[in-house]
């Protein structure tokens, strides 16, 4: 993890011209060409099923927000426009976008059918284009790029998840969580009541394979929502007495009570077999998006592929992000944040570049600090975003960021698409 900010070659690169300034002479060689970005929602209440179960878990009442819960707050709603506003200065400098409105094959939007993603479409749609009235494309019901295949998993599909899952835990379930026992203890004394019940600190976990073929935690799940929720509270710039019932007085308080969220992906969700059935057909329309405008002939990765665009954007969950980087052997821990964490408004963002006849692939996880979602802190070259790339064999580091041949970067990208999930996507005007 890094932000931007380096020297290269005895020449000091603010950290915008990396990502984009085609300022010094050896930059502009450099040509950006295609941007596909996976977006995480903005910051918002627990959503209706995670309110259940940790009032449930810690026996008590958590805060209450203005927002319905399980809906973008305003502060989340800010939060990602700044982001858009940073990316879009950046693509601006580079050449990618253009002043103005955008045209047929500039940008296009699409986000899962929950209100928290709209929203947070609507929001960097706005401050990447603001006043043109951009559409923000939604399902009106589950979308398969966003969510899991419908139906049961075959017994041994089944049966393969659950031993990815067991051999991630070490091959006990108890085992690990008497390890993980400080961070439990930690979480439990800043969300129970002294000397009361709190039943989800006594459940002994369970591994569970549910009928599709998704991995549950039964303990850890709520914990882990928990976690999250506190974070969230925390980004959403609550007064100091609403976060954790007044038991967080810093960020470093914080940060202590956050990883069992990172545990719970490592178990359930950063697992190969659910990776590739949650997120084969996301990855297929990526590869198609990344190929097109090269390959005269049709992708053979998706029976259809995305509008031809300089920016595609996707808005859907962090679950969604967890799948993606599975299946590309991605991993990164960025500042505070425990490994792995998908903040909200986090984004896996895949870039095309050419040098020459040349063309290279860039692959990095963004995300704003919990100090900047926390107080809205405008982006720029001095308040930069989380940044870590994705390097492998043959990829270098380059004046406009760590670049990895094409060709091996579509081959690592392809590779684990089940070809069996491969549908038509609708992407309607």
């Amino acid at each position: 993890m890094y932000k931007f900010s380096l020297w290269s070659s005895g020449v000091l690169l603010s950290a915008l011209s990396i990502l984009v300034c085609p300022c010094a002479k050896a930059e502009t060689q450099y040509v950006l060409e295609k941007v596909v970005e996976v977006s995480r929602h903005g910051v918002r209440p627990p959503s209706p099923d995670n309110r259940s179960a940790i009032e449930a878990g810690s026996a008590r009442r958590w805060a209450s927000w203005q927002t319905t819960d399980g809906y973008l707050t305003g502060h989340g709603y800010t939060a990602a426009w700044l982001k858009g506003r940073f990316e879009r200065d950046g693509y601006l400098k580079a050449g990618l976008l253009r002043t103005g409105c955008p045209a047929k094959g500039d940008f296009y939007v699409r986000a899962s059918p929950m209100q928290r993603t709209r929203a947070t479409a609507q929001a960097i749609a706005e401050a990447a284009f603001p006043g043109c009235g951009v559409v923000v494309h939604s399902e009106e019901k589950d979308d398969p790029l966003f969510h899991y295949p419908p139906g049961r998993a075959s017994k041994a599909e089944a049966a393969a998840h659950y031993q990815q899952a067991f051999r991630a835990l070490g091959g006990n379930v108890q085992e690990a969580q008497r390890r993980l026992w400080p961070q439990i203890a930690a979480l439990k004394q800043a969300v129970c009541l002294p000397q009361q019940p709190c039943p989800a600190f006594s459940q002994r976990w369970q591994l569970t394979v549910w009928s599709n073929g998704t991995i549950g935690m039964q303990g850890l799940d709520t914990l882990a929502a928990m976690a999250e929720t506190l974070r969230l509270e925390w980004s959403e710039n609550k007064p100091l007495k609403d976060v954790a019932f007044g038991n967080v007085t810093s960020q470093a308080d914080l940060v202590k009570l956050l990883p069992l969220l990172s545990f719970k992906y490592d178990y359930t969700n950063d697992l190969p077999g659910v990776a590739k059935r949650g997120a084969s057909l996301l990855m297929a329309q990526i590869d198609s998006a990344l190929a097109s405008g090269i390959n005269i002939a049709p992708h053979p990765s998706s029976i259809n592929s995305p509008p031809d665009v300089r920016w595609l954007f996707y808005v859907a969950h962090d679950i969604n992000i967890a799948w993606l980087r599975t299946m590309l052997n991605f991993s990164w821990q960025q500042e505070d944040y425990p490994h792995g964490n998908i903040p909200p408004g986090g984004s896996l963002v895949f870039e095309r570049w050419r040098l020459g006849d040349k063309r290279f692939i860039r692959i990095y996880f963004q995300a704003q600090s919990l100090t900047q979602l926390r107080q809205l802190t405008p982006l720029g070259p001095t308040n930069l975003p989380l940044l870590t790339e994705l390097n492998f064999k043959g990829c270098a580091k380059t004046p406009v960021g760590t670049l990895c041949p094409y060709q091996t970067a579509m081959q690592r990208i392809a590779k684990n698409i089940d070809p069996s999930l491969r549908q038509p996507v609708a992407y309607p005007d």
